[in-house]
């Protein structure tokens, strides 16, 4: 089973796609988004019957998008991808799902993915 990932905005995208099986959810996940992340995937993993033995494959949008959003989500998928020892492809664009799906099915990994951020990042000043 392929999983895709898009945590680019605060509603997190998450799909499932297993051979003709198709699941698509959303999380409206804003600041619980690190906090929150590997339990909203388990529990969709379990309401749908799968594990984490499950995933064949990782597919995660890179960017632009959200700073903080994406370097979570990212960051997770590789963790997961290298943990065990699965594929890992990093896409952008409106039709990222489709060319994560095929770059994984044609057996590419990227290894590791980095983010695109779309421009230089705006870290603010911590406040006292």
């Amino acid at each position: 089973m392929i999983l895709l990932l898009d945590t680019s905005t605060p509603e997190c995208r998450l799909t499932f796609i297993d051979g003709d099986w198709h699941y698509e959810t959303k999380w409206e996940a804003n600041r619980e988004l690190a906090k929150g992340l590997l339990l909203y995937i388990q529990t969709e993993l379990e309401g749908q019957g799968k594990t984490w033995t499950s995933i064949t494959g990782l597919g995660v949008f890179k960017g632009p998008g959200s700073f903080t959003g994406l370097r979570i989500g990212i960051t997770v998928l590789n963790t997961v991808a290298y943990a065990q020892s699965i594929p890992i492809v990093g896409e952008d664009g409106e039709d990222w799902r489709e060319k994560a799906v095929q770059r994984l099915l044609s057996g590419e990994s990227d290894s590791i993915v980095l983010p695109e951020y779309g421009g230089e990042a705006n870290i603010t000043q911590p406040r006292k």
